[in-house]
């Protein structure tokens, strides 16, 4: 189905905001903790690891039926290259921010970069394969269970190890997680982009559907945040730091 290529789908674009709601809240706490104000074990307890779980895919859900938009509106290869080039320079400034603050566990492949490449495979394939929506769920399924098998089939493989090694580290086949701030790699998170795809490519097929529907008034604002979240990304850590460093400065700790 093509989708008219002015018309956006503000029902998405509320979900992006909303998205972005939650994670500014997780991160102003990540925050509060890195400075002290409260103490949480945001590496281990499954209050945050769960939320950081559920963030991360809801980007990546979004991220994926965005890209289902874009190829039925006949986004340009040019419209693609210059939104994915945003993508990787944004990706290469958030490593260069996390290691000036955190060098011993600055992020290497993070929510971005892990974009970045499960956006170049998903364009490829979503324009040569676009039916057999069962075969990508099947995919997408498959892209999220592969992960856990990766210690057992080290265990019986030892040369398979070498996916341990950090340059392979994007690829999620590890039997340790390594030690980063934020860690995104290709598996398992390519099947939660891939399911946001399929999903979506599922509702345009029903233009009488809940994603066609107007969008209630009180989601507008959200619907404005989607619609700017990589700007909004990059720009609410600095200002959420700023806030604490000058509170700090102020009245002390």
């Amino acid at each position: 189905m093509q989708v008219q290529a002015a018309a956006r789908l503000e029902r998405l674009d509320a979900l992006r905001g909303l998205a972005m709601v939650w994670m500014s809240a997780y991160h102003l706490c990540f925050d509060l903790n890195h400075f002290g104000y409260i103490a949480q074990d945001f590496y281990r307890d499954p209050l945050w690891t769960t939320q950081r779980t559920l963030i991360v895919s809801a980007f990546l859900l979004c991220a994926g039926a965005g890209q289902a938009v874009a190829i039925a509106q006949q986004q340009s290869a040019r419209q693609f290259a210059r939104r994915w080039l945003q993508i990787a320079a944004c990706a290469a400034l958030v490593s260069l921010g996390s290691w000036w603050m955190f060098p011993a566990s600055f992020i290497y492949f993070g929510v971005l970069h892990g974009m970045a490449v499960m956006l170049l495979i998903l364009r490829w394939a979503g324009r040569r394969w676009p039916g057999h929506d069962g075969l990508w769920w099947l995919a997408g399924a498959a892209a999220m269970a592969l992960p856990w098998w990766a210690p057992a089939l080290m265990a019986a493989h030892p040369d398979l190890r070498l996916l341990d090694e950090r340059w392979l580290h994007w690829i999620g086949l590890i039997s340790r997680k390594p030690v980063t701030e934020d860690y995104v790699p290709l598996l398992p998170w390519l099947g939660v982009m891939i399911w946001g795809h399929v999903g979506m490519r599922t509702l345009l097929r029903r233009p009488q559907g809940w994603l066609h529907r107007p969008l209630p008034t009180p989601g507008h604002p959200l619907a404005t945040l989607g619609r700017w979240s990589l700007s909004y990304y990059m720009l609410h850590q600095p200002v959420l730091l700023g806030i604490l460093l000058a509170w700090r400065s102020l009245l002390g700790p």
